[in-house]
């Protein structure tokens, strides 16, 4: 990951911009670079990736234009061959700097051919305009406010806009924004009409997509590794990438000290896979400890997110302070594609279809925040193969009839599209889903819950919670959260849409609790 920076305006001075974006330093501790340019500023914290050398640390300038951009963009070989061929004047070989040739070539539309992962400010000089954008889905952050003076201002966390905005907002995921305005140049959740094919070509598609998915994601200049949970979706990830390295990928597995889930799953995919399997374990003194913490480095209230992004947060430390690895693969953003624990509870396909949506459209708040946040944090860039811009539009297209779960077994197609490959054990490829939280251990959601009861009385909770207008805490947990986001982005609770919860409009998902636990489907789960 990189932090990139941006304020359309001259008005505040600079030293007090330069703290506000070293707040995010983390993101980019191997160099940083703040600049003037005609409108205001721009910077940049860069973690090297591609093109490790100097040439490639960024602003990128050309001609009185320049860019900031956090993201990887696949497949940019052969573009950038054919930009030098033209006379183009690249020096490095950093993905990045193609952009503003491309934008020279394209102007704006460029953002609609991009096939990449990525959060971008860019300084039109021929125009004199500031410009920002943003990937599809959403996998890169970026986040907005106005100024005293107006003005606009972006940057890639929450944090870096504290104190000189009075509302901070996510930036809207497939739009760019120009002349004061928000336009939507990509919508990978909407579908114009389904793909009516038989299961087994959908299952075959969804297959060469997803491996091309992986593939794209390992061509790095720095060091890969992968989380593992033993769940499909890291699993899948994994064993694909297994396949097609001469040598064994590092993994990393989580797990409490007293009833961890995941990890015996991980070592068997682990074992089978032949991969260099690493077990973080941790106690509930860890847990409570790192608390505050993740609240803080996260920027959210949502009870999901926190649970999820504990375990998620200390394996990516252990990965910092323990290896040389700079790129995460992850199994991110599967569930809201083919389903959780919830949607079998769908009254009909387009109720399933419309979920599947909702979810896509608000990801960036909730699993694609948790993991950009716990992995930058510690220096690391992430990368999602699930949220590839065609395996997520071919998965948004599919007949959501053969989506719903119809054989007891979530995610069907996605496990039939692998199950002649071989390559993850049956008892892996078939297992039942269990939510990362709950598998990284049933008594860290335990601890979490006892710390919340001893902080507050019933009557302390009741009478702080009834402090909250905007999507008002309803248990002492998101009680203890509430207070925790508070202390750190006073008043801007409305970066986030709502808590992550089933649909409670649908029968047998009316709960009070996230967890998949409480759901009466879900039998050998996370045993």
């Amino acid at each position: 990951m990189c932090s990139i920076f941006g304020v359309d305006s001259k008005a505040i001075p600079v030293e007090e911009l330069k703290a506000c974006f070293d707040r995010t330093i983390s993101r980019g501790p191997d160099m940083s670079r703040f600049v003037e340019i005609p409108r205001g500023y721009l910077g940049f914290h860069r973690l090297a990736i591609m093109g490790l050398t100097v040439e490639g640390m960024q602003p990128f300038e050309m001609d009185g234009s320049y860019v900031v951009c956090n993201g990887e963009l696949y497949g940019f070989r052969p573009l950038r061959q054919r930009l030098i061929d033209e006379g183009f004047p690249i020096k490095s070989a950093s993905d990045c700097e193609i952009l503003l040739p491309l934008y020279r070539e394209y102007g704006v539309e460029m953002f609609k051919t991009l096939d990449a992962e990525f959060a971008l400010i860019l300084y039109d000089g021929a125009q004199d305009k500031l410009i920002a954008a943003r990937d599809p889905i959403g996998i890169r952050p970026l986040y907005y406010g106005y100024l005293k003076d107006g003005h606009i201002a972006f940057a890639s966390e929450p944090k870096n806009l504290v104190g000189l905005c009075d509302e901070i907002l996510p930036f809207p995921p497939g739009c760019y924004y120009i002349d004061g305005e928000f336009v939507r140049y990509a919508d990978p959740a909407h579908v114009d009409q389904f793909t009516m094919k038989e299961e087994d070509h959908v299952c075959a598609k969804l297959r060469r997509l997803l491996i091309d998915g992986v593939e794209k994601r390992l061509d790095a200049d720095a060091p890969i590794g992968f989380l593992l949970s033993g769940g499909l979706d890291s699993s899948l990830v994994c064993a694909i990438a297994q396949k097609m390295l001469p040598h064994p990928i590092k993994t990393f597995a989580i797990g409490m000290d007293i009833d961890a889930i995941d990890l015996k799953y991980a070592r068997m995919v682990a074992d089978y896979i032949g991969s260099d399997h690493n077990e973080v374990i941790i106690s509930e003194k860890d847990v409570l400890d790192a608390l505050p913490t993740v609240v803080e480095l996260l920027g959210t209230w949502d009870i999901t997110t926190i649970r999820a992004s504990i375990g998620m947060y200390l394996v990516c430390k252990y990965i910092h302070e323990h290896t040389d690895i700079r790129v995460i693969l992850t199994g991110e953003i599967s569930d809201e594609l083919f389903g959780y624990k919830y949607t079998d509870f769908a009254p009909d396909a387009a109720a399933f279809q419309e979920e599947a949506e909702k979810r896509i459209r608000e990801l960036h708040m909730y699993d694609v925040l948790r993991a950009d946040r716990c992995i930058s944090v510690n220096s690391l860039e992430a990368r999602v193969p699930f949220g590839d811009l065609k395996f997520v539009r071919y998965a948004m297209s599919i007949d959501p009839e053969l989506k719903m779960n119809k054989h007891d077994m979530g995610k069907y197609l996605i496990r039939k599209a692998f199950a002649d490959d071989h390559i993850l054990p049956d008892e892996i490829l078939w297992r039942q889903k269990a939510a990362f939280s709950d598998a990284v251990g049933h008594s860290m959601v335990s601890d979490l819950k006892a710390l919340a009861e001893r902080t507050y009385t019933e009557a302390e909770f009741a009478e702080k919670a009834a402090q909250y207008d905007y999507c008002r805490p309803f248990t002492k947990e998101s009680l203890m959260y509430r207070e925790l986001f508070e202390r750190c982005y006073p008043s801007q609770a409305k970066m986030i849409a709502d808590f992550w919860m089933p649909n409670r409009t649908w029968p047998g998902c009316d709960v009070d609790d996230p967890s998949a636990r409480v759901l009466s489907n879900y039998g050998a789960s996370g045993v």
